[in-house]
């Protein structure tokens, strides 16, 4: 089976640029605030915080996401309702905003840089913001999966100047269809690869940047939902990253979807997973202990 992922240069470029025509940017969200985390010279970059309305204050979950729109485009609106399903439950929940070559002019590794970035401001403000600092979850979408991945398990690609004795890994993930093979992999058949995705589009040699390749026991428990029918980031690429989860200790639960491209998951897009997708995430958390059950109908 050829499944070349890393056309990947190429075809979540192409995805980027449907999905960002649908995605307002600078975004604007009722109910939340925004935080800036990070300030690179002239541009700042934010967090919009949806907070729950049950009125505690102390030690609750977080998750914080990362758009997709191949490192290129997107907007942080791509999960405004994933937050506000999620804060409802309890959950801080947070859409980052964090710089694309299409606005910045920037590679993947300063995305990967920025994603790492959020995390540990999020981690480093829980006194402020009310969250347990030992249960913040990282969760994205293709790109932004990837970097919700990258974060758990690249050594690499940190913000010059941070207090680095806060940590940026997440202590769970949620992934729809992630970038997670980057680079050639026992297992599977890359040949076109080389050509595919030169060091010159990522910003630095490809295996570096790919999760599956840095995968050790520790990687935090993680739910992968993708589409089987896939043809931008090939469900072959998260079977592999699932297989070498479990060899090394780790929870990934990967749930499959019969007949769905890439996209499947968005809210608004027709004959949309949406629902499915965010009951199962839901389930995931209520099964780390992060959130309670919901009662049943």
């Amino acid at each position: 089976m050829n499944c070349a992922p890393l056309r990947l240069a190429g075809l979540l470029f192409i995805f980027a640029v449907r999905l960002s025509a649908a995605q307002p940017y600078p975004p604007h969200f009722d109910g939340a605030r925004a935080e800036i985390y990070k300030t690179v010279g002239d541009v700042k970059l934010s967090l919009h915080v949806f907070e729950p309305a049950d009125g505690a204050r102390t030690n609750r979950p977080a998750i914080v996401f990362f758009f997709g729109g191949g490192w290129t485009n997107g907007s942080p609106v791509q999960f405004e309702q994933h937050c506000r399903h999620l804060a409802s439950r309890g959950m801080v929940a947070i859409t980052a905003d964090y710089r694309v070559a299409s606005r910045h002019q920037v590679k993947p590794t300063a995305c990967v840089a920025d994603a790492k970035s959020a995390l540990r401001w999020v981690r480093a403000n829980a006194a402020r913001l009310g969250i347990d600092p030992q249960r913040i979850a990282a969760g994205g979408g293709s790109a932004g999966g990837h970097l919700a991945a990258a974060i758990a398990t690249l050594p690499d690609f940190e913000e010059p100047g941070e207090d680095r004795s806060v940590s940026a890994k997440p202590n769970a993930l949620a992934l729809f269809n992630p970038a997670l093979v980057l680079a050639p992999l026992e297992g599977l058949d890359l040949k076109e690869f080389g050509d595919r995705v030169p060091e010159e589009r990522m910003g630095a040699a490809p295996r570096r940047l790919s999760p599956a390749h840095h995968v050790t026991r520790g990687t935090p428990p993680t739910i992968i939902f993708h589409g089987r029918a896939d043809t931008t980031v090939p469900f072959a690429t998260a079977e592999a990253f699932t297989r070498l989860m479990l060899a090394a200790g780790n929870r990934c639960d990967l749930v499959g979807y019969d007949g769905e491209q890439h996209g499947f998951f968005n809210y608004g897009r027709a004959k949309s997973r949406y629902p499915e997708t965010l009951a199962a995430m839901d389930q995931f958390l209520v099964s780390l202990g992060w959130i309670k059950a919901q009662p049943k109908r």
